[in-house]
């Protein structure tokens, strides 16, 4: 027989009660929706998470820091060149950036903050992404700020009124038109303005262009947002000018209190060529001395918590789709005590069991494959909801996104699945037509 014979012949007998294959058939579309909803939920929220840990920063790099040294420590271990050139020579260490911190004073009119400037290499300063103007050139050796989108929240009136926080107006900040005075000296400058006979001078104040601003909304956050950026061979220079041979803020000192020669870096981020890479290369750092971290821990962690959360979502849809399972195979054990005569007669004719055997087969894969159609269809109408109707993904990880996703690995594996499903749930009914007796088959009334 050949198989659009037997392909006719199962959808012929399906359709002899309609009632009973459709309730049938709808038992596996809860079944495959409920599994592809729940798995999809698992994803989404594992890539959520993803994104929004990467947001934080990259995933391939890590975050190094000073050790703690202590008072008595005898050979203090700091962030160096030499340390820098050091880490360039590990295994997947693509490059190395040297941050250098020092808090300063930004004023523009009324408006003034106190924050801490970050002078990062000219490489790393390119990956930043500017929402308005541009990276100088190489050339350029005025120094220059990059401010953060939402850096402008900082600033408050001199009075210290009317923060953004308070009002919901941001200040009257310019970044673009107007330099910003800089105070580098920030302790000097505080003392002087407690006034008195002892009160010293104010240091002076430096007059700094803008670079660029980084793109996105006073209320997006991302790794940049609340950070100010400038070129850290101009902040060293400056460093030097405005402090002269005077200790500079922040920088250690050795025992008899003088500054070194040299800088001593706050931090080094640390790229890697690849995310599996990281966890490697952090150790190795770590064994150096120093203090490692990366948003990979966190990765590794969530993707942990994601899994299970998965596995558990999936075997609850799983439990449903057993359940349209045991349907399809009382709904074939039916269709044989219905149909006992006609496969008696098919068989007095000589047809192989085979044939017996793939009809049913057929049969209960057809209604796995109808119920994985429609599930689908319902599982996609269920996910838009969650997404768009109780966005429940922004109020889970404070990410907007979709938490619902529906790759297509996914799509493909449950129709799969579904299909499968109704064969197995077919193949112990379709056992017994084959063993049924001709002639008592044809004798059963």
């Amino acid at each position: 027989m050949k198989f659009t014979d037997l392909l006719a012949m199962s959808l012929k007998n399906l359709s002899r009660r309609k009632l009973r294959t459709a309730l049938t058939v709808l038992g596996v579309v809860i079944g495959t929706a409920s599994i592809v909803v729940m798995v999809s939920l698992g994803i989404g929220l594992s890539e959520l998470n993803r994104e929004l840990i990467s947001s934080f920063g990259s995933l391939t790099e890590i975050n190094v820091e000073n050790p703690y040294n202590g008072d008595n420590s005898k050979d203090p271990l700091y962030l160096t060149d030499d340390v820098v050139k050091q880490m360039k020579r590990l295994p997947y260490v693509t490059d190395v950036y040297p941050m250098l911190q020092v808090n300063v004073l930004l004023q523009q009119g009324k408006y003034s903050t106190n924050l801490t400037l970050n002078g990062a290499p000219y490489e790393y300063l390119k990956k930043i992404p500017l929402g308005q103007g541009a990276l100088s050139e190489p050339s350029d050796k005025e120094m220059k700020l990059i401010y953060g989108n939402a850096i402008i929240q900082w600033f408050q009136d001199s009075k210290g009124n009317n923060t953004y926080w308070e009002t919901g107006q941001l200040p009257d900040i310019d970044f673009m038109g107007k330099p910003m005075f800089v105070i580098f000296d920030t302790d000097t400058y505080y003392q002087s303005q407690g006034g008195g006979e002892d009160a010293p001078k104010p240091p002076k104040k430096y007059l700094l262009k803008t670079d660029g601003v980084v793109e996105g909304g006073v209320d997006d956050y991302n790794g940049y947002a609340y950070n100010v950026y400038t070129r850290l061979d101009l902040l060293e220079t400056q460093l030097r000018r405005v402090f002269k041979k005077k200790a500079i803020p922040g920088q250690p000192t050795n025992k008899k209190g003088k500054p070194y020669h040299y800088f001593i870096y706050n931090s080094c981020i640390v790229s890697v060529d690849d995310v599996e890479h990281v966890e490697e290369v952090q150790k190795k750092l770590t064994d150096m001395g120093f203090q490692a971290s990366s948003n990979a821990d966190w990765m590794k962690q969530s993707e942990q918590q994601s899994s299970m959360i998965q596995a558990v979502l999936g075997g609850i849809g799983a439990v449903s789709l057993f359940v349209a399972a045991i349907g399809i195979a009382n709904t074939m054990m039916m269709s044989i005590y219905e149909r006992t005569k006609e496969i008696g007669i098919i068989k007095v004719l000589g047809c192989d069991m085979k044939v017996i055997r793939n009809m049913f087969l057929l049969e209960s894969g057809f209604i796995g494959f109808m119920g994985g159609v429609v599930g689908l269809a319902f599982s996609e109408a269920v996910s838009f909801a969650i997404n768009h109707l109780l966005n429940i993904g922004q109020s889970m990880t404070g990410m907007s996104g979709n938490i619902s996703r529906i790759p297509l690995w996914l799509a493909a594996a449950s129709l799969a699945f579904a299909v499968f499903i109704g064969m197995a749930a077919g193949f112990f009914p379709a056992l017994r037509a084959m063993k049924l007796s001709p002639l008592a088959a044809i004798r059963n009334e």
